[in-house]
């Protein structure tokens, strides 16, 4: 009997060790996980480096395919303003949209911006940090404004992959990176869903960015629309120029005789006259692309580094490869 009671106080003691030292490292975990939610958002961008306890609740985007990328994070209630669209709002994102502020049809002025009272700024371009529009990054940081400068937007020769990590970094300034990642993906599944109608050739097409002017075209150089090009088996005409946009000639443009000219569609000149322009033009009338009426039209929007890159793609491929 004295055998069996010392050998159930054995089971019992034993029980409540285990059932400690389980309570303990759950405690532990807990505290683990906890450390990890308390520590401050870290994030490089560019030569800043940002460092945030928490998630902004008071964000203002400048430059349309930035707030594109909040909206597709679902970040409208983290949102007290924006400005600057280049054309219409991406139409998944239309209710989303019109519940934040508009600030300026274009950029803010930096007593506008202050109103808003933000804590965090999110703009594409530089100009946006100009002292004519919200001010500087450094200005804004006395004020208690942390600032990020979409860094694909401002590089040469931007990669999908590029583009993809601004998308990470929101989201993990907002602690929405399943969010990011899911966007990341989906984007991802359409361009590579698009790249499967990419036929074999011999020699790849010619394409010609056309943006604007008359004197001298303005065109796409080493931007991200020569990466689309790229990405679908092409060659643009100028992707040797080592800048993003370049003026160039209609004698250099006439001489590569390119297959296809890609349209940006924005501004007081509409398609239809850039369009009857080229017709008309001595020397780009003779060109492949405008005698075959080779055009592919694409907004301003989609020409940048955002959350539109599957639409740019697939229009690109589509217009390229004869499926209009």
């Amino acid at each position: 009997m004295r055998k069996v009671a010392f050998l159930l106080m054995f089971v019992l003691l034993l029980a409540a060790c285990q059932a400690e030292e389980t309570v303990q490292e759950g405690s532990q975990a807990a505290a683990e996980e906890q450390t990890v939610e308390n520590e401050p958002i870290k994030i490089t961008n560019g030569e800043e480096e940002i460092i945030i306890e928490e998630s902004p609740q008071r964000a203002i985007t400048m430059n349309q395919h930035v707030t594109e990328v909040m909206l597709a994070l679902g970040l409208q209630d983290q949102m007290v303003g924006t400005a600057y669209l280049d054309d219409s709002i991406h139409p998944d994102y239309k209710e989303a949209y019109e519940s934040v502020p508009v600030l300026a049809d274009a950029y803010p002025s930096k007593e506008t911006v202050l109103e808003a009272n933000p804590d965090f700024i999110y703009a594409g371009w530089p100009s946006a940090f100009q002292n004519e529009a919200a001010g500087s990054r450094e200005e804004l940081k006395e004020f208690g404004i942390t600032t990020y400068l979409h860094e694909s937007s401002n590089m040469v020769h931007p990669e999908l992959d590029n583009v993809f990590q601004d998308i990470r970094n929101i989201g993990t300034i907002f602690k929405e990176e399943e969010a990011a990642e899911s966007l990341i993906t989906d984007m991802s599944e359409r361009i590579e869903a698009a790249k499967r109608k990419v036929p074999e050739q011999e020699e790849p097409k010619k394409v010609f960015v056309y943006d604007s002017g008359e004197d001298a075209p303005t065109t796409a150089t080493q931007n991200f629309l020569n990466t689309l090009i790229e990405e679908a088996g092409a060659d643009n005409i100028f992707g040797d120029i080592e800048k993003g946009w370049a003026s160039v000639n209609w004698e250099d443009t006439a001489k590569a005789n390119p297959d296809e000219i890609i349209i940006i569609d924005y501004g007081d000149t509409s398609v239809e006259d850039k369009i009857a322009f080229l017709e008309e033009h001595p020397v780009m009338q003779k060109v492949k692309a405008v005698k075959e009426a080779e055009y592919t039209v694409i907004p301003l929007s989609e020409a940048a580094e955002g959350i539109r890159a599957p639409e740019a793609f697939e229009k690109i491929v589509n217009g390229i490869y004869g499926d209009k």
